[in-house]
């Protein structure tokens, strides 16, 4: 099964709920209820297809499915407008936490994610770092581009409560909460997940740029046959 289009997604989840949010949730359209719970169908709907059609069940997949879930219910049931600030916090907080905790099991989340066979010569790369002495050297720099990957959600708590907070205050369950969440949506990917891919690119850049130094290979040859193929 084909990925799903990084576009398509991000008008699934971004700009139609956002639409909906802020245009179309209020008396004389969807209504509040009724437009709240439409939004929000959509993000789900891309998410269950994520994790049932293309097997997509990884942590960070499901902690965004009960992110969802978890704006649906402080909506639905009007809970108090500060609930979604710590909840936006409490998400990337997760993932942060998962990330740097990993570090402690035989699975560190860095190695998963970038360090494997499907986008690196993992054969090669080892071989060359025992000749040269620098599997320790290395194993650091994994340390070092996980604390950093783990500060790229930390950023986006603080980034996520601070803007719920600016944005969102009027009581759920209200037309006016439904427009300020469609305002807080449309901002968060260039406020929120900007400064983050930023610095989670950062964190990238050093890793490759320190396993090159330490293989003493080309970026080029660091990438699996497969990579090395469509060039």
């Amino acid at each position: 099964m084909n990925r799903s289009n990084p576009i398509v997604s991000i008008i699934i989840s971004i700009v139609i709920p956002a639409i909906i949010l802020s245009k179309f949730s209020d008396a004389a359209h969807l209504g509040v209820l009724p437009g709240f719970l439409i939004a929000l169908a959509f993000p789900i709907g891309q998410s269950l297809y994520e994790l049932i059609v293309q097997k997509k069940v990884g942590f960070i997949a499901i902690v965004g499915l009960v992110s969802i879930f978890c704006t649906g219910i402080i909506g639905v049931l009007e809970l108090p407008t500060e609930w979604l600030a710590y909840k936006e916090a409490a998400v990337p907080l997760l993932i942060g936490a998962a990330v740097v905790i990993s570090l402690k099991t035989p699975y560190p989340l860095i190695k998963k994610l970038f360090y494997n066979k499907e986008l690196m010569d993992v054969e090669r790369i080892d071989e060359k770092l025992k000749e040269n002495g620098s599997e320790e050297k290395f194993e650091k720099v994994l340390r070092n581009s996980t604390y950093m990957v783990g500060a790229s959600f930390l950023l986006s708590a603080v980034l996520n409560f601070t803007l719920t907070k600016i944005i969102v205050t009027s009581p759920a369950g209200t037309e006016a909460f439904n427009q300020e969440l469609g305002k807080l949506t449309a901002l968060s990917y260039p406020v929120i997940a900007l400064p983050s891919t930023i610095v989670m690119v950062i964190a990238l850049w050093y890793l490759f740029k320190q396993m090159t130094k330490l293989t003493g290979l080309p970026f080029e040859e660091l990438m699996s046959e497969k990579f090395r193929n469509k060039e």
